[in-house]
């Protein structure tokens, strides 16, 4: 016997799980599972009788799935890695899902250090309460807890990156390369103050590494990765005086004329 999910799929009876016993194996609840389901995350199939059935497979994409979701990867994320993990290999799981979790530890790391600072001003103010007087009056603007935490000593102005490229030629022409061998047959649209490339997804893992790289020489250059599906958008932007820099490495912006549209070669 076998149970068709609107044509896409047949499974045999043999192998197939019903959702109690999926959500005893798993540890997941019923009601996550048909949620993951009408979320396209987990496909079922369902007996005469309409009862869902999974495959066996039904384990193994819910392991992966709460992999992808302890990275703090989206639903909608966890989407398009499911794509990639049912249609390729391993090596093009990692390549997709490199860029992602750069992104989230870099968010993470700018959160962490929000939390220190939050931190350092609880403690502060604990510090102040401590130190109160026993009054039975009630609290009025003299109060040391009302006064606002001592504002840090100015310190001397940050100065900004200057705009040059710390490499030396060699070491320009060499990075110049590796832009143009992966930006090759990309999409260029203006932005403010710099340049969207678009390239297929699958260039991700290494796009990535080299806009580390990038700002390792570079800091006055900003980025930033935007997924579109089997797409990846580049945007770099950077103050006026890096226009003829910006140029040099991913050429200038294409009018809209000068390029059919379509994905990225």
């Amino acid at each position: 016997m076998t149970f068709e999910s609107g044509g896409r799929f047949t499974v045999s009876a043999m192998d197939t799980l019903r959702i109690s016993q999926l959500a005893a194996r798993t540890g997941v609840p019923a009601t996550t599972l048909r949620y993951y389901e009408s979320a396209g995350l987990l496909p079922a199939a369902r007996t005469p009788a309409g009862y869902r059935v999974y495959g066996r497979d039904a384990v193994d994409r819910l392991a992966f799935i709460a992999t992808a979701k302890h990275l703090g990867l989206s639903l909608e994320e966890i989407a398009e890695l499911l794509a990639v993990w049912e249609a390729a290999d391993c090596r093009a799981v990692r390549a997709d899902l490199r860029p992602r979790v750069l992104a989230r530890l870099a968010a993470a790391e700018e959160r962490a250090a929000e939390l220190a600072s939050f931190t350092a001003t609880l403690r502060a103010a604990l510090a102040r309460l401590d130190a109160l007087p026993d009054r039975s009056g009630r609290c009025d603007p003299s109060c040391v807890f009302l006064e606002p935490p001592d504002a840090p000593e100015p310190g001397p102005p940050v100065a900004e990156p200057p705009v040059a490229c710390s490499l030396d030629g060699g070491g320009f022409a060499e990075r110049t390369a590796a832009w143009r061998r992966l930006t090759e047959g990309a999409r260029r649209a203006p932005l403010p103050g710099g340049v969207r490339l678009t390239v297929p997804a699958d260039r991700a893992a290494a796009l990535a590494e080299l806009v580390v790289s990038e700002q390792r020489c570079c800091p006055f250059l900003a980025f930033r990765l935007v997924f579109d599906g089997p797409e990846l958008h580049c945007e770099v932007s950077g103050p006026a005086e890096a226009a003829e820099l910006l140029d040099g490495l991913f050429g200038p912006p294409e009018a809209p004329e000068d390029r059919p549209p379509g994905p990225a070669r």
